[in-house]
């Protein structure tokens, strides 16, 4: 139906047709529609454009807080990994000079039974020295394990005799040879005698 409007011109009365003035052809399509069948096409195309938009901003966002995440463990793996290799670093030069403190440890011990004091004096005091440069660089003796249990995961038995107490009965007896922990990690292992 057609809306008819009466309009004048020159004093005569002539209908309109309200509709036809209204019709417009689509410039992508090069269909014919009324502006109210444009502008919902708009409105729809604008709505699912914003929708399509909104989904890859999500996307995108997911993906960067992945990789932002993924970047940050990198980066915490790779500061521990330095760390623990700045910390083991020494850890061959440390096990090479382990005998030559055990040897200075014996002769030490040899220079106190004799009664040479100044002798065991002067060797007392480079041995004290060279314990504390090693300390520094984070080597720690085992100590004080004669009486303690036996613990495989920092001793090696390399010998049983019979307890000379009964508490000592799958102790630690005797420590033949020291071990030693770098930066709390067993670099060599105490060599002990365990009481049966």
């Amino acid at each position: 139906m057609c809306d008819m409007k009466e309009q004048q011109v020159d004093g005569a009365n002539t209908p309109i047709d309200n509709n036809s003035d209204k019709i417009v052809e689509n410039e992508e399509t090069g269909i014919e529609e009324s502006p109210n069948e444009t502008a919902t096409t708009t409105e729809e195309a604008t709505e699912s454009e914003v929708e399509k938009l909104t989904g890859e901003l999500t996307e995108i966002k997911d993906k960067h807080l992945r990789l932002y995440s993924e970047f940050e463990n990198y980066r915490r793996r790779t500061a521990k990994e330095r760390l623990e290799l700045i910390g083991s670093a020494n850890a061959d030069l440390m096990t090479s000079l382990l005998p030559i403190l055990d040897d200075f440890e014996r002769a030490r011990e040899a220079a106190e039974k004799s009664n040479s004091s100044a002798e065991f004096e002067g060797m007392n005091l480079i041995y004290q020295k060279l314990l504390k440069e090693l300390k520094s660089k984070g080597l720690k003796p085992m100590e004080n394990l004669e009486g303690e249990k036996f613990d495989a995961e920092v001793h090696e038995a390399i010998s049983q005799t019979p307890a000379p107490k009964k508490k000592l009965k799958n102790r630690i007896v005797h420590v033949v040879e020291r071990g030693y922990y770098l930066n709390d990690k067993v670099i060599r292992y105490a060599k002990v005698v365990i009481g049966t």
